[in-house]
């Protein structure tokens, strides 16, 4: 599979099992992957006849419709590479134009294509798409007209097919290449990891096709022959429950969320209510995207047993779009493993000792699993060199689904790479018995009079205090002025009036668990904290707020 071609490998799905489907529940459209394969070549001849060719970048401006996946598979047959643009959010801190912008230039995207649930923006999407060529997607998608279809036989595994530009959580986002080869080997990796396809199978997805996890599921599942359903992203946010009944009296059994996502189901659903769901079919629960807590897992686990979700499904991973997706997966059917570590010790020596739960300065830990099919990962120092177990690093990785690199607007490749190879995550962690932890990350740390602090150990000290709002809240440094400070922003629906005694109780309580006694405290309200297209808390753009 490794050397097919995305639209070769959705040409043969679809003739083996031309009924599964890629449901879209706003559209009220099943789409059947033989109609998907024969549309996707006449768009691809418009694509053609627009002057679209092999190499070339096109941006997909696109929420979860039909359209998206007929512009990729489109594009995969001129050889060209579709080039996902995240949407603005209603709590963009209004810099969405120049990020946008900033893509596009990055990238070298010419042509944009704009589905037809986002041309009601239209004077807005022609502020962002200044200088670039907007498509229309219904002039693409006219079908009536006669076309001669492209097939594609003469795009190699080698080509890009999709510049993944990342998430922006953390730090500015890069755009990632990946090729053919990368995309199969990631989805074959995949598929071994949760044995795909079993009998009965169905696939629920909510994030947006622009974020890698939700293309990569959606793309996994359907080029397996394995039906999905993809949801409007606000679907859930909106109204998780009546989600989560969806999901529930459908039967699907597979279906990824980020940590958040799981808090927001806990949260929906009363204690009472819990029993009217059936989750006995809920074979693989993905949870990633972002840091897992373990007290979220613990108390998801615990609420929805008595749907008869069992914790066996519950799968915590790791993975990033340099990876294409996936990097690590816990053995199917094992449940979460969890692990406390002294604080002191992981922060300050970076040894990861084991303790009691209940041990003070304990630090709770969640295994994200081990390697991949295909893919290798080592933690390394800051030269590269492999550290012992038990030893925080860096964590590296390599593998056929590894990116070769992020692109500029010249076209030319950044390649974040040791010497001997390996991609440098950025991302913190150790290894245990052939498992990975991730700590944190290695750009986020403080250094107050010789002592490490993460953020994670902030945020999670106050995460689950009844004042902050659905336990929404960011840790990072503020490195002006002459000594480097950590500062926490939490959402908090307590009045104006009320914040300067709850940042003091906030204060206390992190001085309790981490000893760190110089946080300043920011209270504000919901909503204020600024969050990526698929839902995370932004460090990065909440320190720009703050400054």
């Amino acid at each position: 599979m490794r050397d097919t071609t995305l639209h070769a490998a959705l040409d043969k799905v679809a003739a083996d099992s031309p009924e599964v489907v890629v449901g879209f529940p706003a559209e009220r459209i099943d789409l059947r992957l033989d109609t998907l394969s024969r549309d996707s070549a006449r768009v691809a001849a418009r694509f053609r006849d627009l002057g679209v060719g092999a190499g070339d970048r096109v941006g997909v401006l696109c929420t979860n419709e039909p359209d998206f996946l007929l512009v990729l598979f489109a594009l995969s047959r001129l050889g060209a590479c579709v080039c996902p643009l995240p949407l603005p959010t209603r709590a963009d801190d209004g810099g969405y134009v120049a990020k946008a912008q900033s893509v596009l230039v990055d990238g070298g995207v010419r042509d944009v294509v704009v589905s037809r649930r986002l041309r009601r923006y239209g004077p807005f999407l022609d502020e962002v798409f200044q200088g670039v060529r907007r498509i229309p997607a219904e002039e693409l998608l006219d079908l009536d007209a006669a076309v001669d279809g492209v097939d594609g036989d003469g795009v190699t595994a080698d080509r890009d097919i999709i510049l993944q530009y990342t998430s922006g959580s953390t730090a500015n986002p890069k755009g990632v290449r990946l090729t053919h080869r990368n995309v199969q080997t990631c989805m074959q990796a995949i598929r071994t990891g949760i044995d795909l396809p079993q009998p009965g199978d169905r696939t629920a997805i909510w994030l947006p096709l622009f974020h890698d996890m939700g293309l990569f599921g959606t793309l996994t599942s359907i080029l397996t022959g394995v039906s999905a359903t993809v949801w409007q992203p606000a679907a859930f946010v909106k109204d998780p429950a009546n989600w989560l009944r969806e999901f529930a009296d459908g039967g699907y059994t597979i279906a990824p969320l980020p940590n958040f996502g799981y808090d927001y189901l806990l949260r929906a659903v009363e204690a009472e209510e819990v029993t009217s769901y059936d989750l006995s079919r809920w074979r693989v629960a993905f949870n990633g995207a972002e840091p897992i807590a373990v007290d979220s897992v613990e108390a998801f686990l615990t609420h929805f047993a008595p749907a008869g979700f069992v914790q066996e499904a519950m799968m915590p991973v790791y993975g990033l779009a340099e990876a294409t997706l996936a990097v690590t997966f816990p053995p199917l059917r094992r449940g979460p493993r969890a692990e406390w570590v002294d604080r002191a010790s992981l922060s300050d020596e970076g040894v990861a000792v084991p303790v009691a739960r209940d041990v003070p300065g304990a630090r709770g830990l969640l295994s994200v699993g081990m390697p991949v099919l295909g893919m290798e990962v080592r933690v390394g120092d800051a030269d590269g060199a492999p550290v012992p177990d038990r030893t925080v690093g860096e964590v590296q990785i390599r593998g056929g689904s590894v990116t070769e690199g992020y692109v500029d607007d010249e076209g030319a490749v950044t390649q974040p790479f040791t010497p001997d190879g390996w991609l440098r995550t950025g991302d913190l962690g150790y290894l245990a018995d052939g498992e990975l932890f991730v700590t944190g990350r290695s750009k986020e740390m403080i250094i107050i009079r010789g002592a490490n602090f993460y953020p994670d150990d902030v945020e999670s000290a106050v995460r689950n205090d009844p004042a902050v709002h659905r336990r929404r809240c960011v840790a990072f440094v503020d490195d002006r002025g002459d000594a480097e400070r950590m500062v926490l922003v939490a959402e908090t629906t307590a009045d104006a009036g009320d914040h300067p005694a709850l940042a003091a109780r906030l204060r206390g309580v992190i001085r309790s668990a981490t000893g760190l006694d110089d946080v300043h405290v920011v209270p504000v309200a919901p909503r204020s904290i600024p969050r990526t297209s698929s839902g995370k808390l932004q460090r990065l753009a909440t320190r720009s707020l703050f400054r």
